[in-house]
């Protein structure tokens, strides 16, 4: 018989011990070799978690006097983290922050957020942005890369340079592996590897040599020095496993639960949030997170095409295959987003635990910010999200009130809505004509005021959809057989624009639907 193959010992013949030893020693002598603040990477998961303990354990072992230079831990806060993670990440940087100034340590925890434009509702509610996929990821640079990056470029202003210490580990995947090795070539200080994006910042990975079991030993044998418990956080990820168990060192056939994910509920870019199912089937106390399921559930549709507007958002008209490439959600599609998200926030907070009674699954700057956009951008000055959010809360909307002198009242709207009928492109028409007409109407300066009209009545001139795909027919075979009867002006107004392969088709919303600068 074959002999079984054994694991390697965790640490090696080193052990846990002198592993951490050593580390820690490494820690506190990059510390004192020069000025360059720190900023350490903190999002409450295992491997941030091991590292900031080590980094914790290197400054308490130097005496004050040589505690010299700032350590900021960021935490980035995308506002749709798994609810159960948020809490546990929000008490921890208190926890860690009491616990800092009480040892006079210079250690000072932030959390971060996106820009108010850049949340995910207001992207998704308000612009209309279809949920996130793999071929158009908008999310991750607004929600994640953006707040961080803003962060350590403001560090790098002031002080010229910074050192990011991160949890990342080779073991992670083999990418992560290889770009890892890549920067390490690059190495121009013992350690420290060049920050692929951001200048003048290098990155220190302490636990990159080390095995998933491994971090999971060293949380499980040092206590967290901040107070925080290392074994509710084992809990947590196994209460985040499929299988409900979290083995530290065991053989190769056993999973362990280093690979349990939390990220955003509101997720799309993966098959299914298998760490949210998880924790609500292995936990019957945790059925109050069964609508954030649902909703995210519902955004991850197949074909999302009956949810979202036929012309783009600029307004052209796109073909793929004979077919509309489609443009965002349609204003009902993303009246009945907010309607769900309300509900399930008032859901949540009903249903859940103490610590989420007062939850913000949208925060009121995030619901002024798409009232913004649906009245003043959008022109849909019916002025729908007050009522929705009395509907659905039974609560009057503490927003303020709206800085906007509407054309129109809500009769006024209800009877040209009557008299269009089930014609809705002519009632958005009309309602974006009156709109711009307002908006110019008291300026000195009307400049815009006909580029303007006739973008709305170039947007909204169809009959119906097949109207506009008939158009867009007739456009590219014109601009196709390039005829003299049609003006270059016409040819080129891109109405009408080839696409080369599905690829490109997949990746127009993104190329073409972005603000300038966000591409």
């Amino acid at each position: 018989m074959p002999t079984p193959t054994r694991r390697a010992k965790p640490f090696g013949e080193v052990g846990l011990g002198d592993t951490v030893r050593t580390v820690v020693a490494e820690i506190a002598q990059l510390y004192q070799a020069d000025a360059i603040p720190w900023v350490v990477g903190y999002s409450g998961g295992k491997d941030s978690t091991a590292t900031l303990q080590l980094v914790w354990q290197a400054l308490v072992s130097l005496p004050p006097e040589e505690r010299t230079k700032p350590v900021h831990v960021i935490s980035t806060d995308t506002m749709v983290e798994n609810p159960v993670v948020a809490a546990w990440v929000n008490r921890s940087l208190e926890v860690m922050r009491a616990k800092a100034e009480k040892l006079r340590l210079p250690l000072t925890p932030h959390k971060l957020t996106p820009e108010i434009t850049d949340t995910f509702w207001v992207n998704l509610i308000g612009k209309g942005y279809p949920a996130p996929r793999p071929k158009f990821r908008w999310c991750t640079e607004r929600l994640k890369i953006n707040p961080s990056n803003s962060f350590i470029r403001r560090m790098v202003r002031q002080h010229g340079e910074a050192i990011l210490v991160l949890g990342t580990r080779k073991a992670e995947s083999a990418a992560r592996s290889k770009v890892m090795t890549a920067l390490e070539a690059k190495r121009v200080r013992e350690r420290l590897s060049p920050n692929a994006k951001l200048p003048n910042s290098l990155v220190y990975s302490p636990i990159e040599a080390w095995s998933s079991d491994e971090v999971w030993m060293y949380l499980m044998q040092f206590s967290n020095p901040w107070g925080y418990s290392n074994k509710d956080l084992l809990t947590m990820y196994q209460g985040a496993s499929a299988d409900s168990e979290c083995p530290l060192v065991v053989d190769t056939s056993t999973p362990s639960c280093g690979d349990s994910r939390f990220g955003c509920w509101t997720c799309t870019l993966v098959e299914q949030d298998k760490s949210m199912t998880a924790m609500i089937t292995n936990d019957a106390e945790k059925e109050w997170m069964l609508p954030l399921l649902d909703l995210r559930n519902a955004l991850d549709v197949a074909d999302d095409r009956p949810l979202r507007d036929f012309r783009r958002m600029n307004g052209s008209v796109q073909l793929f295959h004979d077919r509309p490439i489609p443009g965002p959600y349609t204003q009902k599609a993303r009246t009945d987003w907010l309607r769900q998200l309300l509900a399930a926030q008032e859901h949540v907070r009903f249903a859940g635990p103490p610590e989420v009674s007062s939850i913000e699954l949208i925060s009121l700057a995030e619901l002024e910010e798409i009232r913004r956009i649906w009245v003043i951008d959008k022109h849909e000055f019916e002025d729908v999200l007050p009522k929705v959010y009395k509907e659905i809360t039974g609560r009057e909307y503490p927003g303020r009130p709206l800085d906007e002198a509407l054309p129109l009242g809500a009769v006024e709207i209800e009877l040209l809505a009557e008299i269009c009928g089930e014609d809705r492109l002519h009632f958005e028409t009309v309602r974006n004509l009156l709109d711009i007409e307002r908006r110019h109407r008291n300026q000195l300066r009307r400049a815009k005021l006909f580029p303007d009209l006739e973008k709305a009545i170039t947007r909204g001139f169809y009959a119906d959809e097949d109207d506009a795909i008939a158009y867009a027919h007739r456009r590219r075979d014109l601009t196709a057989a390039n005829s003299s009867g049609v003006s270059p002006q016409e040819i080129a107004s891109g109405y009408v624009q080839p696409v080369a392969d599905r690829d490109d088709a997949l990746t127009l919303f993104d190329t073409h639907d972005l603000e300038p600068g966000t591409r």
